[in-house]
C-alpha cells in the first residue's frame, strides 16, 4: 500500500514549484511526481537528485507541495526532512534546482582531513570535499 502523508517532509519554494509544473506541462507529462532523492553520499555530505517519475513504489512517501507531487524513497526520507527545495536562477552558475538540508551533513563532525597546502582533500569515500580553511 502507498504512504500517503498530510504533512510535508520538506519545503518546496513556490519558485521551485512553478518551475516544475512548467516542466511537466512544456513535456506534457501528465499523472507525474517529483522525485526527491539522495544520489550520493560520503563523509563531507550527501548530494540529491530529482526526476519527473510515474512508477510510484509501495515503499515511497508522496506528498503534495504547493501543487506538485512528491515522491521520496524511504532511504532518502530521512536526509530530506525539513530541507528546502528551490529553484535558483543565477547568472554564475546558471539555472537550476537547489536543495538545502540540516540532514544531509558530513560525518566526523562536520569536516574533512585537509592539507596545508591544498584546498581540496580525497577523503576516504572516494570523493572530493571542498574545505574552508
Amino acid at each position: 500500500m502507498l504512504q500517503e502523508i498530510n504533512t510535508q517532509i520538506f519545503t518546496l519554494t513556490p519558485a521551485a514549484s512553478e518551475a516544475v509544473k512548467n516542466i511537466l506541462t512544456e513535456r506534457k507529462l501528465e499523472g507525474y511526481a517529483l522525485r526527491v532523492y539522495v544520489a550520493s553520499g560520503g563523509c563531507c555530505g550527501v548530494n540529491f537528485g530529482m526526476a519527473l517519475d510515474n512508477n510510484i513504489r509501495e515503499v515511497d512517501t508522496i506528498f503534495e507541495a504547493d501543487g506538485v507531487k512528491v515522491v521520496v524513497d524511504e532511504v532518502s526520507i530521512d536526509y530530506l526532512r525539513d530541507a528546502t527545495v528551490d529553484f535558483v536562477n543565477d547568472p554564475t552558475h546558471g539555472a537550476g534546482f537547489a536543495v538545502s538540508s540540516p540532514n544531509a551533513h558530513s560525518h566526523e563532525g562536520g569536516a574533512c582531513a585537509c592539507g596545508s597546502d591544498s584546498s581540496e582533500s580525497s577523503c576516504g569515500c572516494g570523493g572530493s570535499c571542498s574545505c574552508n580553511n
